[in-house]
């Protein structure tokens, strides 16, 4: 039984909550774009502020790994490993997948033999993702995909799909197949790390402080501004 601050960072939501035995307690959750810098920290005092904790008291940090935004990614561990090691922690990471995955089921009726596909933007047509079942248990490896009209064609002959995350609202008129659902407004979130981060806890999974580092997926390729010609 923890008491885990949970933080969600790896798209262009923010958000962070204090869970214990598997319970929320208290979140902060903010859409704003490129707020992540300035505000993490901001959600993170205020939460402990509010519920009148020391970091001190928490039992671990638990931090969504990726794959997503690079800045975002890199933003979030940093303040992860920057508590834990100072307060002497341990260290949880989290799949944004799987926690999306958890998002969706705990928002839908989900059956049997339907499958969920989280999507993370990637740029372009191309997404991270991966499938889950119903129970949010991984039945493929993360992956980089270009979609197209034949993405998952085999696996919607006879599944229902559902397809959620900011990655997913550029294939609707690609995946047009009848078993194909598309749910809007559902992204990453801290609170559904809290089974995860839990699970992780009891058993003593924890990271390696030293040597963490987020689960990219692809390497980070910066743009240059083209030189002006006139100038």
């Amino acid at each position: 039984m923890g008491l885990i601050l949970n933080i969600e960072t790896s798209t262009s939501v923010c958000s962070v909550c204090l869970a214990e035995n598997g319970k929320k307690i208290i979140g902060k959750e903010t859409h704003e774009k490129n707020a992540h810098s300035k505000i993490l920290t901001v959600f993170i005092e205020e939460i402990f502020k509010k519920e009148n904790i020391n970091v001190k008291e928490i039992d671990a940090v638990a931090v969504s790994k990726g794959p997503g935004s690079y800045t975002g990614l890199r933003i979030g561990v940093s303040a992860a490993k920057g508590i834990a090691y100072g307060a002497g922690l341990p260290l949880i990471s989290v799949s944004t997948l799987q926690n999306m995955a958890w998002g969706a089921k705990s928002k839908l009726t989900v059956n049997n033999n339907d499958l969920l596909a989280p999507m993370i933007d990637a740029r372009r047509m191309e997404v991270y993702t991966q499938l889950f079942d119903c129970d949010t248990n991984a039945t493929n490896d993360i992956s980089a995909e270009i979609i197209d009209e034949n993405f998952l064609n085999d696996e919607l002959i006879n599944k229902k799909i559902y397809f959620f995350g900011d990655g997913a609202s550029k294939c609707k008129e690609i995946i047009t197949q009848k078993n194909a659902v598309f749910i809007d407004n559902l992204h990453p979130s801290a609170d559904y790390m809290i089974p995860f981060s839990e699970k992780a806890f009891k058993e003593q999974k924890f990271e390696d402080l030293a040597y963490f580092e987020p689960f990219y997926l692809k390497n980070f390729v910066a743009t240059i501004p083209k030189k002006n010609i006139y100038g």
